[in-house]
């Protein structure tokens, strides 16, 4: 045993305490937060089967939960970046922007991760790049986990599942998945396209079967991050996925060509009452569960790293590696309580034909918006609001009829005004590429 503060930890008798597969925000948020906590950084393994900077379809934002989660954890954005200080949220003619209380910071997923990766590996992280996790077995009479890697085992104390969507921790844990959400995302020349600072979420692809948004956001060197997100509650082939992202693009004035190939993934959405964790191993980030009203998975990830890190640190020293206390931590965080609160609001909104129901109380409702936006910008917790929002839902019982009737005109203009896009979906379809 050795003593790090007031920490006592075990050593000696595996190879790591920690291994965590994979590379990405969330998990080099928990190595950097556990040797922040004492943990001996050699003793914190890091695997990722890909070789960074890796594509990684996202938005691209920071949120301003996640910029809270990098300062507490002493990391810093050191890649090309753009604060956005507004959003616009569109469907059809109507829109209605907002002002961020923080702004938010996007940049490209694909430099982004790969400098938090190399914060962690210069704290001391031991970070392996192109060898990822090929399977895993709990020995729990000896209080270790043995990790199978492309070229070797080791041994540790706790496996941290922070391998994504496809995390094969997941696999384990959870057996049993109904459809995905997903996501396509390209990025693009602005091309004349007037984006200013401003974020653009367009729900105008509803109008012709989206279950989602559609966004469009500033980023450096004169381009745009373009994609959209899709809530499986109306099945859609990817190819088709793709087609509507072309179709709403073009009703943007954003045209594309041939090889410009958006690229798709598939994401789960936290489920609060969903394993996360088991003897010796935990889960966190994608693998985990993103917002399912958003989509957002960076910021969720960092904060799904510091419990994470912290459930590790007091098993480490001394209160065991059971962990059957670590959902309840997650759903208790501020994480937790704004993603049920958001599967909740996307069963909502997403639900096949509840968008002619619902869509209104977002658009129309200043207030709902004022609020979101000051989530987003990290001014208030949304979940602990919920009288305001309860409000909100009862000012629609009075003014939805109303508002219903402006959305399906709205809707109405949306299908007229894309008929051109819809003629050149076919083509915007072939351009489909999903991981």
């Amino acid at each position: 045993m050795r003593r790090v503060g007031a920490l006592v930890l075990a050593s000696g008798t595996t190879d790591y305490d920690v291994v965590i597969a994979g590379g990405g925000p969330g998990g080099a948020a928990c190595a950097v937060a556990l040797v922040r906590a004492g943990v001996a950084p050699g003793r914190v393994l890091i695997v990722d089967k890909a070789r960074f900077p890796r594509e990684k379809p996202c938005g691209g934002g920071l949120t301003g939960h996640c910029a809270d989660a990098m300062a507490a954890l002493g990391l810093e954005v050191s890649v090309p970046a753009i604060a956005s200080a507004s959003a616009r949220v569109r469907f059809g003619s109507w829109s209605r922007t907002v002002t961020m209380q923080r702004p938010v910071v996007i940049i490209r997923r694909e430099e982004f991760d790969a400098s938090l990766l190399a914060q962690a590996a210069a704290l001391g992280v031991e970070v392996v790049q192109g060898e990822g996790m090929k399977g895993y077995e709990v020995d729990a009479a000896a209080g270790r986990v043995s990790v199978r890697t492309g070229e070797r085992t080791v041994t540790a104390r706790v496996l941290v599942g922070a391998d994504g969507v496809a995390s094969m921790v997941r696999k384990r844990l959870i057996p049993r998945e109904g459809p995905p959400i997903r996501l396509f995302k390209l990025e693009l020349p602005a091309r004349g396209y007037a984006h200013g600072d401003a974020m653009l979420y367009d729900f105008s692809p509803m109008a012709y079967g989206l279950r989602g948004y559609l966004w469009v956001f500033p980023v450096a060197d004169d381009r745009i991050n373009v994609g959209l997100m899709h809530y499986p509650s109306r099945p859609l082939s990817g190819a088709e996925l793709t087609a509507l992202l072309a179709r709403g693009l073009g009703d943007l004035g954003i045209h594309l060509d041939a090889s410009e190939t958006a690229r798709g993934w598939p994401a789960w959405g936290y489920q609060p009452g969903a394993a996360v964790a088991a003897p010796h191993v935990l889960l966190l980030g994608d693998a985990a569960g993103i917002d399912a009203l958003t989509g957002e998975g960076i910021g969720v990830a960092m904060e799904h790293g510091l419990v994470a890190a912290r459930e590790v640190v007091a098993g480490l020293g001394g209160a065991g590696f059971s962990f059957v206390g670590y959902r309840r931590a997650l759903r208790r965080a501020v994480v937790g309580r704004e993603l049920a609160l958001d599967r909740w609001l996307a069963r909502l909104l997403y639900r096949p034909e509840a968008y002619r129901h619902f869509l209104g109380l977002m658009m129309f409702d200043p207030k709902v918006l004022e609020l979101y936006a000051a989530r987003v910008s990290g001014g208030l917790v949304l979940a602990d609001h919920k009288r305001a929002l309860m409000a909100a839902l009862a000012r629609h019982v009075f003014r939805g009829p109303g508002r219903n009737r402006k959305v399906r005109a709205l809707a109405a203009e949306v299908a007229a005004s894309t008929a051109a896009a819809g003629a050149g979906a076919a083509a915007g379809g072939r351009m489909y590429d999903e991981a």
